[in-house]
This record gives C-alpha cells, structure tokens and sequence, in this order.
C-alpha cells in the first residue's frame, strides 16, 4: 500500500494580486453613503482578519481610481486619516457629500454602516 500525500490545498486568494481583487471587487458594492470597517472589509472578501493589509492596500490606489476608499473606516468609525492631509480632507468632504454625518472624527457606525446580508447570491 503507497503511503498517502497530503495534497496542498488550493486557495484562490494565495497570490497578493488576487487578494487585492478580491478587496476591490467587495470595495466597489459598498453604497453611496455607507460605510465600511477595514476588518470587515477583509472580511466580506474572504480574506479573515487583514484589516491592517487592507488599510495598506488601499493606500496604494492610484490617485485616479474610481473606487469608495473614503468609505472605509475603521470599525468603531473613526476616519484614520488625519484631517489636516489633502487625502484626509478629501475623505471628509465626501463622505459629508454622501450626506454622512461626521461628529469630530467619527462616524455613526449604526447609522452608517453597510450590512450586506448576502453579497455572494
């Protein structure tokens, strides 16, 4: 009898660049003035607990991408990028187009927040 191998298990989301098109494919159904946390984020695109490597991600759009960046937050709806940057302000003024309501550096996660019940179907 041959002595059994363990095959490796095929994970889709092994290479970095799919990854990334996994956190941009969830990014881009976010809706107009909703809000998203970094964790859950990660999450949503199956890929665990990166919250952080979603933040890193996400800093490196290209200064012309079409996707909600500024609808990513953390999970208590604190704004992590600081006011007093351009991208900072940015973020605001978006999100306050979206007619989200900011108290100081916050937003009402409950008020606020995407819930998607089922986003696969």
């Amino acid at each position: 009898m041959a002595p059994q191998v363990a095959m490796p298990s095929f994970d889709p989301l092994n290479s970095p660049q799919a990854r990334r098109e996994a956190v941009y494919l969830v990014l881009a159904q976010v809706p107009y003035g909703k809000v998203v946390g970094y964790g859950q984020l990660a999450h949503l695109a199956g890929l665990g607990r990166a919250a952080r490597w979603v933040g890193r991600t996400l800093s490196q759009l290209p200064d012309d991408s079409r996707l909600p960046w500024h609808r990513v937050l953390s999970a208590s709806g604190r704004l992590s990028l600081p006011a007093a940057t351009p991208a900072g302000a940015e973020q605001r003024a978006r999100l306050r187009t979206e007619g989200l309501i900011l108290a100081g550096d916050r937003v009402d996660m409950q008020r606020y927040g995407w819930h998607p019940t089922d986003i696969y179907g």
